[in-house]
Protein backbone atom coordinates (compact mmCIF):
# COMPACT_ATOMS: atom_id res chain seq x y z
CA UNK A 1 0.00 0.00 0.00
CA UNK A 2 1.35 3.79 -0.85
CA UNK A 3 2.14 5.71 2.57
CA UNK A 4 0.63 9.58 1.25
CA UNK A 5 3.27 12.59 2.46
CA UNK A 6 1.18 16.09 1.35
CA UNK A 7 -0.12 14.78 -2.36
CA UNK A 8 3.23 12.91 -3.37
CA UNK A 9 3.73 8.89 -2.72
CA UNK A 10 7.02 8.85 -1.15
CA UNK A 11 7.03 4.97 -0.70
CA UNK A 12 5.16 2.32 -2.10
CA UNK A 13 5.05 -0.65 0.07
CA UNK A 14 3.80 -4.45 0.06
CA UNK A 15 0.92 -5.30 2.51
CA UNK A 16 2.31 -5.81 5.89
CA UNK A 17 5.48 -4.17 5.92
CA UNK A 18 6.85 -1.53 8.63
CA UNK A 19 8.72 1.47 6.44
CA UNK A 20 12.11 1.46 7.02
CA UNK A 21 13.36 3.22 10.15
CA UNK A 22 15.90 5.66 8.19
CA UNK A 23 12.93 6.77 5.99
CA UNK A 24 10.48 6.86 9.04
CA UNK A 25 13.24 9.26 11.28
CA UNK A 26 13.36 11.47 7.75
CA UNK A 27 9.62 11.58 7.89
CA UNK A 28 9.24 13.05 11.25
CA UNK A 29 11.79 15.07 11.98
CA UNK A 30 10.90 19.17 12.60
CA UNK A 31 12.93 22.09 13.60
CA UNK A 32 12.73 22.41 17.26
CA UNK A 33 12.08 25.82 18.78
CA UNK A 34 12.35 25.11 22.52
CA UNK A 35 14.46 22.92 24.44
CA UNK A 36 15.26 21.76 28.40
CA UNK A 37 17.64 22.94 30.21
CA UNK A 38 19.01 19.12 30.52
CA UNK A 39 22.37 18.99 29.31
CA UNK A 40 23.24 16.36 26.78
CA UNK A 41 25.19 12.66 27.91
CA UNK A 42 28.84 12.39 26.97
CA UNK A 43 27.37 9.38 24.64
CA UNK A 44 24.87 11.32 23.05
CA UNK A 45 27.51 14.11 22.27
CA UNK A 46 29.77 11.54 21.00
CA UNK A 47 27.16 10.04 19.08
CA UNK A 48 25.88 12.99 16.76
CA UNK A 49 29.41 14.23 16.37
CA UNK A 50 30.07 10.66 15.01
CA UNK A 51 27.09 11.49 12.52
CA UNK A 52 28.19 14.49 11.41
CA UNK A 53 32.02 13.15 10.87
CA UNK A 54 30.58 10.31 8.98
CA UNK A 55 28.70 12.34 6.59
CA UNK A 56 30.39 11.93 2.90
CA UNK A 57 32.88 15.02 1.56
CA UNK A 58 33.53 15.49 -1.90
CA UNK A 59 36.69 13.55 -2.83
CA UNK A 60 36.99 12.31 0.71
CA UNK A 61 38.77 15.18 1.51
CA UNK A 62 36.86 15.62 5.09
CA UNK A 63 37.45 19.51 5.20
CA UNK A 64 35.05 20.18 7.26
CA UNK A 65 35.44 21.60 11.38
CA UNK A 66 33.20 20.79 14.07
CA UNK A 67 33.42 23.67 17.03
CA UNK A 68 30.64 22.61 19.67
CA UNK A 69 29.26 25.48 22.02
CA UNK A 70 27.77 24.86 25.17
CA UNK A 71 24.17 26.57 25.89
CA UNK A 72 25.16 28.76 28.54
CA UNK A 73 29.40 29.82 26.73
CA UNK A 74 28.48 33.82 26.51
CA UNK A 75 30.07 33.09 22.87
CA UNK A 76 26.49 32.45 21.90
CA UNK A 77 25.68 36.31 23.05
CA UNK A 78 28.07 37.65 21.28
CA UNK A 79 26.70 35.60 18.32
CA UNK A 80 23.22 36.96 18.73
CA UNK A 81 24.05 40.39 19.03
CA UNK A 82 25.85 40.27 16.05
CA UNK A 83 23.10 38.94 14.30
CA UNK A 84 20.74 41.23 15.44
CA UNK A 85 22.90 44.22 14.47
CA UNK A 86 23.79 42.81 11.30
CA UNK A 87 19.98 42.51 10.46
CA UNK A 88 19.06 45.30 12.29
CA UNK A 89 16.39 43.23 14.53
CA UNK A 90 15.14 43.93 18.23
CA UNK A 91 16.28 40.99 20.32
CA UNK A 92 12.96 38.53 20.26
CA UNK A 93 14.63 35.33 20.64
CA UNK A 94 17.69 33.80 20.49
CA UNK A 95 18.87 32.52 17.53
CA UNK A 96 19.34 28.61 19.12
CA UNK A 97 16.41 28.89 21.69
CA UNK A 98 18.01 27.95 24.57
CA UNK A 99 19.23 24.35 23.21
CA UNK A 100 21.91 23.16 25.79
CA UNK A 101 24.52 22.63 22.90
CA UNK A 102 25.11 24.01 19.73
CA UNK A 103 27.64 23.09 16.99
CA UNK A 104 29.09 25.66 14.33
CA UNK A 105 30.23 23.57 11.35
CA UNK A 106 32.80 25.81 9.02
CA UNK A 107 34.74 24.45 5.99
CA UNK A 108 38.08 25.25 4.40
CA UNK A 109 37.41 28.09 1.88
CA UNK A 110 39.57 26.78 -0.83
CA UNK A 111 37.89 24.26 -1.40
CA UNK A 112 34.64 24.64 -3.90
CA UNK A 113 33.02 21.89 -2.20
CA UNK A 114 33.18 22.79 1.21
CA UNK A 115 29.45 24.66 1.69
CA UNK A 116 27.58 21.62 0.34
CA UNK A 117 29.82 18.93 2.72
CA UNK A 118 29.17 21.50 5.85
CA UNK A 119 25.40 20.66 4.88
CA UNK A 120 24.92 17.01 4.07
CA UNK A 121 26.84 17.04 7.17
CA UNK A 122 24.79 18.97 9.18
CA UNK A 123 21.89 16.97 8.03
CA UNK A 124 23.26 13.85 9.15
CA UNK A 125 23.34 15.33 12.80
CA UNK A 126 19.74 16.62 12.65
CA UNK A 127 18.63 12.63 11.65
CA UNK A 128 20.72 11.31 14.18
CA UNK A 129 19.31 13.58 17.07
CA UNK A 130 15.49 12.61 15.50
CA UNK A 131 16.55 9.08 16.05
CA UNK A 132 17.84 9.13 19.35
CA UNK A 133 14.95 11.02 20.34
CA UNK A 134 16.17 14.31 20.13
CA UNK A 135 15.20 17.84 18.95
CA UNK A 136 17.70 19.99 16.97
CA UNK A 137 17.33 23.54 14.60
CA UNK A 138 19.36 23.74 11.37
CA UNK A 139 20.89 27.40 11.86
CA UNK A 140 21.51 29.69 8.75
CA UNK A 141 20.54 33.10 10.05
CA UNK A 142 24.09 33.59 11.84
CA UNK A 143 26.12 33.75 8.66
CA UNK A 144 26.15 36.88 7.92
CA UNK A 145 27.07 37.69 10.77
CA UNK A 146 29.72 35.38 11.47
CA UNK A 147 31.49 35.99 8.09
CA UNK A 148 31.08 39.99 8.29
CA UNK A 149 32.92 42.33 9.94
CA UNK A 150 34.06 40.90 13.07
CA UNK A 151 34.36 37.68 11.21
CA UNK A 152 38.20 37.13 12.32
CA UNK A 153 37.38 37.62 16.15
CA UNK A 154 34.53 34.92 15.91
CA UNK A 155 36.93 32.35 14.28
CA UNK A 156 38.69 33.40 16.74
CA UNK A 157 36.52 32.52 19.55
CA UNK A 158 35.12 29.54 18.14
CA UNK A 159 38.33 27.80 17.56
CA UNK A 160 37.37 27.85 13.44
CA UNK A 161 41.07 26.78 11.60
CA UNK A 162 42.84 29.33 10.19
CA UNK A 163 41.85 29.19 6.35
CA UNK A 164 38.23 27.88 7.35
CA UNK A 165 35.02 29.78 7.25
CA UNK A 166 31.61 29.23 9.49
CA UNK A 167 28.83 27.93 7.17
CA UNK A 168 26.08 26.60 9.24
CA UNK A 169 25.35 25.88 12.77
CA UNK A 170 22.71 23.04 14.55
CA UNK A 171 21.28 23.78 18.19
CA UNK A 172 20.78 20.19 20.10
CA UNK A 173 19.13 18.81 23.04
CA UNK A 174 15.38 17.38 24.88
CA UNK A 175 12.28 18.85 23.04
CA UNK A 176 10.47 21.35 25.11
CA UNK A 177 7.58 21.37 22.26
CA UNK A 178 6.30 19.59 19.91
CA UNK A 179 5.90 20.03 15.98
CA UNK A 180 4.45 18.52 13.36
CA UNK A 181 6.79 17.99 10.03
CA UNK A 182 6.29 20.62 7.25
CA UNK A 183 4.06 19.51 4.71
CA UNK A 184 4.98 19.98 1.40
CA UNK A 185 3.55 19.93 -2.42
CA UNK A 186 5.25 16.79 -4.21
CA UNK A 187 3.62 17.71 -7.56
CA UNK A 188 5.05 21.57 -7.76
CA UNK A 189 8.40 20.40 -6.43
CA UNK A 190 9.04 17.40 -8.49
CA UNK A 191 9.53 17.08 -12.19
CA UNK A 192 9.86 13.20 -12.98
CA UNK A 193 11.14 13.11 -17.20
Amino acid sequence: MPVQAGRGVILCLREGEKMNEVLQTIKKRSSIRAYKAEKLTKEELDALIAAGLQAPTAANRQEIHFTVVDGDNPILSEVEEEKNAFRGLRPRFNFYYDAPTVIFISADTDFHWGTLDAGIAVENISLAAQSMGLGSLIIGCIYEALNGDRADYFREKLAIPDGYRFEIAIALGRRDTEKEPHEYDFDKNVTIL
